[in-house]
């Protein structure tokens, strides 16, 4: 196959993949990467905004000066959120992404790609690594963001792939497992479960002398990305103290959690924490991601056994019983792959005429999140077609009970459904 064959290749695979993804990173391990960027800027029919890392972008200042100038030149009102926020707002990840967002929102009211090349200028910021992960998570815009770099950007890509927000192409292969690369051939054999109150074993043996519960969940901090900072950490772990205490506090605490394991679990690698390719780890949280990833697929023969995977796999919430800020994020993402797989084995019942096993599902559903309304409508529909029509009108009512607390009303769908099955 010649080059040009091959970009195609890769070409058609970005466009089958990408649909309804927000971040597609090109791995940094593709050959055609650059290529396929310049096949994007010009020949998709979507609009495309196109921003190349600068050198001084060191830091969240710099780079949303230079990111909002660039694409005013593109996008002649852009900006007019963002330049206007009090100087303590645009300190404020939230504030500034939220700013940002609504700049991005008014690009068009169709999906667009913003394309970051060269984001391996940013390694070194964490302001600028955690700015777009929350502007990632922000669903008020249709913009799909496009990384290339030569670096694996420190984001947290198995929870963006469980909540179906990322995808990582290399070339014409999207990537289902091992999405960090790591090492599972090494000497220490790991078992990781984080779903649930998070357990390690080590060659078979569960470790229980952590000395405290903040070493292991050091450790799964440090497994959430594919490299840390030392002040990620501590800004995670130890916010309100000043750094230099923060820095000594992390420092015992990588101490206990190298006595608990017996090794060094984490080691420095070029200014970042990593964790020790020595040990060979099976992780659930990236086995769940995976089996997502392969429920997504076109192929119906490998559907319905992935996603009971996934749900089989998903013992409890992400790192139960702990309520640190960026452990409620992850339980929100891995949930949301949760109840998503559930959703698809309900519907795969339903084709095969099982409205009872699909009713249990969508009931699970919402035990989980009763937010779903589109869920209380298959619930609903359900008991009609099982001619329990006053349970589907109870329900109706509980809904309709919990939304008027909100100050709200059931959407004109639902309440349609409602009012066929009452006639």
């Amino acid at each position: 196959m010649n080059l040009n064959d091959l970009i195609n290749v890769t070409y058609q695979t970005f466009q089958e993949q990408t649909e309804g993804s927000r971040l597609i990173l090109l791995h940094p391990r593709s050959r055609y990467r650059s290529v396929l960027i310049a096949k994007i800027l010009g020949t998709t029919s979507r609009k495309v905004l196109y921003y190349a890392m600068d050198p001084d972008d060191l830091d969240l200042r710099s780079l949303i000066a230079g990111l909002t100038h660039d694409l005013a030149n593109q996008y002649p009102t852009f900006g007019r959120h963002t330049n206007i926020l009090p100087p303590n707002d645009a300190k404020n990840f939230d504030a500034l992404a939220e700013a940002f967002a609504k700049d991005l929102a008014e690009v068009d009211d169709k999906p667009f790609y913003l394309i970051l090349d060269e984001y391996d200028r940013s390694d070194s910021a964490d302001d600028i690594q955690m700015f777009f992960e929350k502007l990632v998570s922000n669903t008020g815009h249709n913009c799909t963001f496009i990384i290339n770099g030569r670096t694996l950007p420190r984001l947290p890509w198995v929870s963006l792939i469980a909540q179906k927000r990322a995808i990582l192409l290399e070339d014409d292969l999207l990537i289902k497992d091992n999405f960090y690369r790591s090492e599972t051939t090494g000497k220490h054999k790991l078992e990781i479960f984080a779903f649930g109150p998070g357990q390690v074993l080590l060659d078979g043996n569960m470790i229980d002398t952590w000395e405290g519960h903040l070493p292991r969940l050091l450790f799964f901090f440090a497994l959430d990305r594919p490299i840390v900072t030392r002040s990620e950490i501590c800004q995670a772990f130890w916010p309100e103290l000043h750094m230099d205490q923060a820095v000594n506090v992390f420092h015992v605490t990588k101490r206990r959690l190298h006595k608990a394991l017996d090794m060094d679990v984490l080691v420095h690698d070029g200014g970042y924490y990593r964790v020790n390719p020595d040990m060979a780890i099976r992780y659930d949280t990236i086995d769940f991601a995976t089996a997502l990833m392969n429920g997504r697929t076109d192929i119906a023969s490998e559907r319905l056994a992935s996603w009971q995977r996934a749900i089989d796999l998903y013992r409890g919430p992400f790192l139960q019983g702990h309520t640190d800020k960026w452990i409620l994020s992850r339980r929100n993402d891995f949930k949301s792959g949760y109840l998503e797989a559930l959703s698809e084995v309900a519907y795969i019942r339903l084709e095969e005429d099982r409205p009872e096993h699909a009713l249990g599902l969508f009931q699970r559903v919402l035990a989980d999140d009763g937010t779903r309304e589109n869920i209380h409508r298959e619930v609903m529909k359900l008991y009609a077609k099982l001619g329990r029509r006053s349970e589907a009108a109870a329900h109706y009512q509980r809904l309709s009970d919990d939304l008027r607390r909100e100050g709200r009303t059931p959407a004109a769908e639902t309440a349609e459904v409602y009012q066929n099955i009452i006639a």
